[in-house]
This record gives C-alpha cells, structure tokens and sequence, in this order.
C-alpha cells in the first residue's frame, strides 16, 4: 500500500514545519512520492535526498485556467528545482467549450517541457459529466501521458468509484489512475485501488497505514476465522 501513496500537503498555509513533517513520515513510511506546491520543492528535494520518495508538484492548481505556456514555465521551472513528478490541472472550461485541441496542446506543451520526467492530468471530476470524463480519459490516452488523475482536492468532491469505474473502462493499457481526494482511510484506499487506481493522492497517508498494520495484525492474530 505505501508504494501506492503520494503523501500530499497542497494546504495555502502549509509551512516549513508542516513539509518537513510531510516528507519525514514519507521516509518512515517509504511513500511513492510527497506532493507539494512548487515554492517547496527544493525543500523537500533536499530532505528527501538519499531515499527512494519521489518529489511531486502541481501545476496550474487548483482551477486550470492559466495559459498552456504558463504552465509549461512552471513545470521546466519545478523540474529544475528538483521535482520529479508533475501533477498538472486541465483548462476545464476549454473541456467544456469542446476545444478539445487546446486541451490536447496544453497537455502537450507540458510534457514534452519536462524531458521525460512523470505527468499527471488533473481532470476535476466533480465538474465533469460522464461524457467528459471519457472524452478526457481519451485524450489522456493520445497524448500518451503516465497519469489521470481524478481531482485537485478543492473541488466540490472528491474521487468516487463511478469516476474510476468509466476511466478504467475507457484508458489504455499504459495510462495509469491516480485517484484522489476524500481518501481518508484504509478501507477506501483498497476500494479505490480495487478499482484501477495505482496511486493515491491523500494528505491521511499515515492514517492508513495504520489501517493497513491493523488489519495485517488482525489477520495475524485471527486469520481464517474472520
């Protein structure tokens, strides 16, 4: 379950303290990655220097509405500041204009600005229908990007099983699902995960974790007879 988690502090008033906690316990718990905003990313960089917890920022967040070359200064500006992943959020008015090439060009513009370095496409479910939903889990697929990912955290919901469910119906084989906000919890984290999903957005990382030792312990201690 670590390897699945990008432990996330995307608070606005997120301080020195509070990302240095953040990457510390990804380094006890061995997390994928942390996630953080841009201004931080040196910082954590360097804590995290000498572990195998990668370094992930978001762009254009929350809302997506920066212009396509905005957005690719502020990748090629985090990548060489130390990030090795990026999360970027979609123009989601575009989506819904049907400007279709735009958004294709944005996204784009962004991964070839990062030299081969992960992307994520934030799509914001909570906005979409289910037609936009697929129709950006095919473009997702055409720009041959690593991830889709469900939502920034500061919509109007979070992830659900129905966003899941209609992206892993609709991806390819090599476009991966990173699901994220609301994941609170263990028992959420392996329905999310049990439903395509290979990465979790989630600031609960330690939560559930300790979920996860609960039920290993559980199991230890019962096995069958549960």
């Amino acid at each position: 379950m670590n390897k699945n988690i990008d432990h996330t502090n995307l608070k606005a008033y997120a301080t020195i303290e509070d990302i240095t906690k953040l990457c510390e316990e990804a380094i006890k718990y061995n997390f994928k990655a942390v996630c953080v905003h841009p201004y931080y990313v040196p910082l954590a960089k360097d804590i995290l220097k000498n572990t195998s917890v990668l370094v992930c920022t978001v762009i254009g967040f929350p809302l997506g509405m920066n212009t396509k070359e905005v957005k690719a200064y502020e990748a090629i500006d985090a990548v060489s500041k130390g990030a090795d992943e990026i999360d970027m959020v979609i123009n989601i008015g575009a989506l819904k204009d049907k400007e279709y090439s735009y958004v294709k060009e944005e996204i784009e513009e962004v991964r070839d600005s990062i030299s081969g370095k992960t992307l994520k496409v934030i799509i914001e479910t909570c906005y979409l229908t289910d037609d936009e939903i697929i129709k950006m889990t095919e473009i997702c697929n055409e720009t041959f990007v690593n991830f889709i990912k469900t939502s920034t955290g500061f919509g109007t919901r979070g992830c659900n099983i129905n966003d899941l469910d209609l992206i892993n119906s609709h991806k390819s084989e090599t476009l991966e699902i990173k699901a994220s906000g609301g994941i609170k919890d263990y028992d959420t984290a392996v329905e999310f995960i049990s439903h395509g999903a290979s990465r979790l957005g989630t600031s609960s990382g330690v939560n559930i974790m300790g979920g996860e030792d609960l039920w290993n312990y559980t199991m230890n201690w019962f096995g069958e007879d549960l």
